[in-house]
């Protein structure tokens, strides 16, 4: 070993040493991370974490559709893509039927998770919400369909028109049928970015506490972090940060998901994130979110080939199949992954593929459809 490569390993040895050890890191390990370009050695620091949370070879996935309900949204974020402003002619509200539709489509398939979000559509207070959440249980309840769905931008516009607290609005939600809440929009939690890129959103404490009332009333929930727009790496370590924080005082994060800003067709514009930044980035936070139990893959934003990389980063779940929302063809709607071609990549690999529910139980193969196996029990 030359002496170059003696110093490298040097600038991280201590760390290593505590993460063997099991030890918390802080934000000056974390700063140092983020500086050191040695992505083995990362990757080796990021697995270690990973095992010991999720030990084994096993991967998970979950069969489910993306349901964009709305695209009506009046804040106008400069990284989407996707809204378009009341009144605006290629606006669009689904029915509850055209949702019913898209719902059965996925059923068909054996998909058994709905994702479902949308923009801040001045026209929808609680009860749209309601009666759309009941008449999907009532329709799909047997099934075992899981609703994990509105982000906390949406929840806190939803308690706001409808005049509700946030705790009354979750807990009518949770009682209408939700079952857990995607942690979109989250973005970077830091008001200096998020005063930025989206200057009419939530801010970073608003967006903590949707999800610490959300714990409170019994809804478990991811958390995201979208980075690469204009946050450095302290904003990141500082999300890493408040995350881990609030995981200490709640428990319910059930997993965390990295993924970079995508500028096309944005009124942010600027260039995409590296590979390299992202295994990176993936690496430091399984390294500094000890207690958040799974990190999930973003093939959708990275391509297959680098969250396949990225399994051996610190990552234990590749996602969803994600069906896509208008694809059909002759033969009816299909997935954006095609299941075979998701456990495919995850073999390839080195790894086994499991299915999984929202709540990470894994699933048995050949599981029929409306198996008890497929609902979600509920969070002790």
């Amino acid at each position: 070993m030359t002496i170059v490569e003696q110093a490298r390993r040097a600038q991280i040895d201590d760390i290593a040493e505590k993460v063997y050890a099991g030890e918390r890191l802080d934000w000056e390990d974390g700063r140092r991370l983020f500086h050191h370009h040695n992505l083995p050695e990362l990757a080796a620091l990021a697995d270690h974490v990973r095992q010991r949370l999720n030990p084994g070879r096993t991967v998970t996935y979950i069969v489910g559709r993306n349901v964009n309900y709305t695209n009506v949204c009046w804040v106008r974020c400069k990284f989407c893509a996707f809204y378009r402003v009341p009144g605006h002619e290629e606006g669009y509200t689904l029915t509850y039927d055209q949702i019913y539709e898209k719902i059965q489509q996925m059923v068909d398939l054996g998909g058994i998770e709905i994702l479902m979000q949308g923009g801040l559509n001045p026209k929808l207070k609680i009860e749209w919400y309601e009666d759309l959440l009941r008449g999907i249980k009532e329709r799909f309840g047997a099934y075992g369909v899981i609703l994990h769905a509105f982000s906390p931008a949406e929840l806190i516009y939803i308690q706001k028109i409808s005049r509700l607290s946030m705790e009354e609005t979750l807990t009518r939600l949770k009682q209408a049928g939700l079952d857990s809440i995607p942690g979109g929009g989250a973005e970077i939690l830091t008001d200096r970015v998020r005063e930025y890129i989206a200057p009419y959103k939530d801010t970073a404490e608003e967006w903590l506490d949707c999800m610490r009332v959300a714990h409170k009333v019994g809804l478990r929930s991811t958390v995201t972090m979208m980075y690469g727009s204009v946050d450095t790496w302290e904003d990141r370590l500082e999300h890493l940060m408040k995350t881990r924080d609030l995981q200490d005082e709640t428990g319910g994060f059930t997993a965390f998901i990295p993924w970079s800003f995508q500028p096309d067709g944005t009124e942010l514009a600027g260039e995409r994130a590296s590979a390299f930044d992202y295994l990176r980035t993936v690496a430091v936070s399984r390294l500094i979110l000890d207690n958040i139990p799974h990190m999930q893959a973003s093939w959708v934003t990275q391509g297959p080939k680098v969250a396949q990389v990225a399994l051996g980063y610190g990552l234990d779940d590749f996602g969803s199949t994600m069906m896509e929302e208008n694809v059909v063809s002759s033969a009816g709607c299909a997935f954006t992954m095609p299941i075979e071609e998701l456990e495919r990549l995850i073999r390839e690999a080195g790894y086994e593929p499991m299915r999984r529910t929202t709540q990470y139980r894994h699933l048995p193969l050949g599981v029929p459809e409306g198996s008890p196996l497929l609902r979600e029990a509920p969070r002790d």
